[in-house]
């Protein structure tokens, strides 16, 4: 009798699993800073500003790159159904928003079978403006010349749509329902961390130039995904590096600014003084499932950021991190304890996938870096084979 009651127990439990799970859209959900940015394909004499070109990317995809056919191979292999890439030029001035490179990267490379895998398709695609090259007019990197990119611009770049960023998805994207934040200014987020030259003890920016400096380096996007009927908001960013700038710490403040941007978004009685490209005010409403996708240049544990802004999101009460992680990190860093969990060769966590506890269950994860003992090592073996950055994923359950 009691192996009957064990019996039937067990049975029970195992079709509550199974409905559960059949109630429950399976989802990989990946961000990866693929490098495919200008400066990636041109030989080094080649790089001053003048002579930086946007058609690089597209020359380099139209010649069969091998990095770029590595890239495609480990976005094959881990085959997610959404994800996002950073440092991914958008053309804006060239092919009159017709997304030519990212539709030829999808169409010759991930459509392609790269090395025997499976051809990925992505019929869904979104690919929006960007601040980076975009032309401040202002002298904002203090080397006393006003309006000359890269370092002038609202975001760092030599043209408009530099690094600029991508989602791919397997499901229909709601484009009418997108939100973008590249015009929302620096000023207006309470109590913004405004630069100051210490030498001087005054603000580091001018004051127009302050009142007209944009919040984000690329852009935060809200974009929301229909997945048999649920929706799923990607939030999408690539915070400025922490780095290169002065004492006045300019880059480690809008790092920390950027960031704080979603931390805020989301946390409703924080988020009234948020506005969009459209005008529309507010932050996340509902409490929908999302998921912070990024490459957002900071760690809590390591590297040169402010750790307030990062930590603040990864501890928030509607962020799920499992800070994913992987056997290769873990051997090219043996003398650090945080080494499973970086995601870049240069021995940090940078690259984030961050789904809310509401409306999902995760229920695996990773970082893709292979082992010097494996063969898709060569996939990832130093920065001409693929990126600096590792592509970071998630498979989760979005709950009904």
């Amino acid at each position: 009798m009691i192996m009957k009651k064990s019996l039937l127990h067990l049975t029970m439990t195992l079709a509550l699993t199974y409905m559960s799970t059949t109630q429950a859209e399976q989802l990989k959900i990946a961000t990866f800073n693929v490098s495919m940015e200008a400066l990636n394909y041109q030989p080094l004499e080649s790089k001053e500003t003048s002579k930086v070109s946007n058609k690089a990317l597209q020359h380099a995809l139209d010649n069969n790159h091998q990095q770029i056919r590595n890239i495609a191979e480990i976005i094959q292999r881990v085959n997610p159904d959404i994800i996002l890439l950073n440092e991914f030029d958008n053309q804006e001035n060239t092919d009159n928003n017709q997304h030519n490179s990212l539709k030829t990267f999808i169409n010759k490379y991930l459509n392609t079978s790269q090395n025997g895998q499976d051809a990925i398709n992505f019929p869904y695609f979104y690919q929006g403006e960007v601040n980076t090259g975009v032309n401040s007019g202002f002298d904002l990197d203090g080397n006393g010349k006003k309006g000359v990119l890269p370092g002038d611009g609202f975001g760092y770049g030599h043209f408009p749509g530099h690094f600029g960023m991508a989602l791919l998805s397997k499901y229909p994207i709601n484009f009418k329902n997108i939100r973008t934040f590249q015009y929302f200014k620096w000023q207006d987020m309470p109590n913004a961390l405004k630069p100051i030259d210490p030498t001087t003890a005054k603000p580091w920016f001018s004051e127009e130039a302050w009142k007209n400096s944009r919040l984000s380096s690329k852009s935060h996007w809200d974009i929301p995904v229909e997945v048999n009927g649920q929706t799923i908001h990607i939030l999408a960013s690539h915070p400025t590096p922490p780095v290169f700038d002065g004492p006045e710490d300019r880059n480690g403040k809008r790092n920390h600014d950027e960031i704080r941007f979603w931390t805020d978004y989301i946390t409703t009685d924080k988020s009234g003084y948020i506005y969009d490209d459209m005008g529309e005010k507010g932050g996340l409403k509902d409490s929908p499932p999302f998921v912070i996708l990024g490459d957002l240049n900071a760690s809590s544990v390591d590297g040169s950021a402010m750790t307030a802004g990062i930590s603040n999101l990864l501890t928030h009460n509607n962020i799920q991190d499992v800070m994913p992680q992987s056997r290769g990190a873990k051997k090219h860093s043996p003398d650090s304890v945080n080494a499973m969990h970086h995601t870049a060769f240069w021995r940090m966590r940078a690259d984030y996938v961050l789904p809310s506890k509401t409306g999902i269950d995760i229920t695996n994860s990773g970082v893709y870096w292979p082992t010097e003992d494996e063969d898709t090592f060569r996939l990832i073996k130093d920065r001409a084979a693929s990126s600096d950055h590792r592509m970071v994923w998630v498979d989760l359950l979005l709950k009904k």
